[in-house]
Order: structure tokens, then C-alpha cells, then sequence
């Protein structure tokens, strides 16, 4: 991998989103093409999820590959510059979000967690989603 410069890098990470992102407004599309309703990033919920549905107990988590580390996919590599800050912040991410998910189970609620990679391709996302939650409320 090519290393980029710091003024480049910082100009890059500034831009990341942590919600509204393209991978979670493409699931919020989708679904509402659907016939779901739901909330978003409620707080009042362990692991503020990324998309509610209060009736039915059911959170959507989407997740970016690289922030959240995800298992197997090209995405989720390690920087190699700064390793010393890398490691530990991605690796909180992935205990905070076990936390999260361990939480909300605590809770009583069902939790779905979508992956950058896997709503790029489109694959069966749709059907997961409704396989999940269940007809759309009439």
C-alpha cells in the first residue's frame, strides 16, 4: 500500500461521517421503499443503533468494514503508518461494539448487523431485511 502524506491523511479522516452515511442511507432508502418505518440513532437505547423499530424490538447496526473491523473483508485493513494509534482505536471499536450488541440483546431486543461490503454488492440485503423484521406494518 502506498502511505499518503499527513495534510492529505487528515483531510481524509476529517471527512468521515459517523452517521448519514452512504452504506446506511442505502439501507434507510430501502427499507422505506419497503414500507418500514423506523427511527434513527436513538440514545435512549444501549449502543445508540443506527436504525429502530421500536414496535417491533429490532435495531439495524451498519457497519464500515474498516472502522469496525470486519472479519475477513479486504476492507479492514490496518493502516501502516502509526500503528501505535491504529490498533487500539480499532480494536475499542470492536469491543464497544460487542458491548453494544450484548447490551441490546440484554434488553430484549434483536439486533441486524449489515457491512459496508455487503450493501455495496447488494447481494440479498433486501431479503435479510425483511426476513428480519417481518412483513411491513399495513
Amino acid at each position: 500500500m502506498d502511505r499518503i502524506d499527513k495534510v492529505t491523511r487528515s483531510r481524509n479522516m476529517a471527512a468521515i461521517k459517523g452517521k448519514d452515511t452512504k452504506p446506511e442511507m442505502i439501507v434507510r432508502r430501502l427499507l422505506h421503499s419497503l414500507g418500514y418505518r423506523y427511527r434513527l440513532h436513538r440514545k435512549d437505547i444501549p449502543g445508540n443503533p443506527d436504525i429502530v423499530f421500536i414496535g417491533r424490538r429490532k435495531a439495524i447496526q451498519v457497519h464500515g468494514c474498516f472502522w469496525h473491523q470486519h472479519s475477513g473483508c479486504k476492507a479492514a485493513h490496518v493502516p501502516l503508518s502509526r500503528l501505535e494509534y491504529w490498533q487500539p482505536k480499532l480494536a475499542r471499536n470492536v469491543s464497544r461494539d460487542s458491548a453494544s450488541l450484548e447490551a441490546l440483546g440484554a434488553a430484549g431486543w434483536d439486533v441486524l448487523v449489515l457491512w459496508e461490503c455487503e450493501i455495496r454488492r447488494g447481494g440479498d440485503v433486501q431479503d435479510r431485511l425483511v426476513q428480519f423484521l417481518g412483513p411491513p406494518a399495513a
